[in-house]
């Protein structure tokens, strides 16, 4: 398994860090927008273990059982998370880490992260590459841990497609430079909770056509977009594309709910 180095960190808002990466295999990393790979985070006094990926693995989780054979006091915390940018002239990546008010172990490590700290990565994988439907125009939608795809999703979009972007943070300052976002601020609601989201897209004016939505975030909020969006707006479930990327109350260590199961199997149904 590839290990990332930390080659710099820096603040993008009060609660968002970047921080950037180098490591084997970044030289000729493939790329495309809203790219997803899994990182492992060192418990204290156990470095990230090798894990040794077998070329004769066809369904390529050999490397995840071997994860899961390691003890569970030195097993490594799994994230998943979204390349912000990629630099091929330097071979490295940038990840963006939202700083929650209730740190699990990826904000406790981004809070004190440097250069020379290091973690495991595993992916970006094409199997799981989803690229947007072809549509008139597009909606995109989610919290602050969207935001990276969602910037991705954008710059890759020619530009003179007609877009809507909603992103819901908790003030003005937690804002970055996006085109045509309209910002969602929740105040001191915490994340998870109220409706800000949800009820700005309920009075939006959407375009004529056929439209194509990407939704992300907490994983309640999204089913509530998704059936405003099928209920209330007539989209087809197959022109939306969702990520619960958290779970109130719930990590990823967590086992997964009816409704996170649900949401499995629709999302590899179309």
């Amino acid at each position: 398994m590839p290990l990332l180095h930390v080659t710099a960190v820096a603040p993008v808002t009060p609660h968002v860090t970047r921080v950037r990466f180098t490591g084997d295999g970044l030289d000729h990393l493939p790329t495309w927008p809203d790219q997803q790979l899994k990182l492992l985070f060192p418990r204290d006094g156990h470095p990230v273990p090798d894990l040794p990926a077998d070329r004769g693995d066809k369904y390529g989780m050999g490397w995840y059982q071997a994860y899961q054979a390691i003890p569970e006091p030195e097993r490594p915390w799994l994230r998943s998370y979204t390349v912000r940018a990629h630099h091929p002239d330097t071979h490295e990546i940038d990840i963006d880490f939202v700083l929650h008010d209730h740190p699990g172990p990826a904000t406790r490590w981004a809070l004190h992260a440097k250069p020379g700290d290091t973690l495991g990565r595993y992916g970006p994988s094409k199997v799981y590459h989803r690229p947007l439907g072809k549509a008139d125009w597009y909606l995109f939608a989610g919290d602050e841990t969207a935001t990276p795809a969602i910037a991705t999703l954008l710059a890759a979009l020619p530009a003179d497609t007609p877009t809507l972007t909603y992103v819901e943070a908790r003030d003005a300052t937690e804002e970055q430079p996006l085109p045509n976002v309209h910002w969602i601020h929740r105040g001191d609601t915490p994340p998870g909770h109220g409706t800000g989201l949800l009820d700005a897209i309920r009075t939006a004016d959407l375009p004529p056509g056929k439209g194509y939505a990407w939704l992300g975030g907490e994983a309640s909020a999204v089913r509530a977009l998704r059936r405003h969006l099928t209920e209330e707006r007539g989209f087809d479930k197959r022109a939306i594309d969702f990520t619960g990327y958290w779970r109130l109350a719930l990590t990823q260590d967590d086992s997964p709910t009816d409704e996170d199961l649900a949401d499995a199997q629709e999302r590899v149904a179309f």
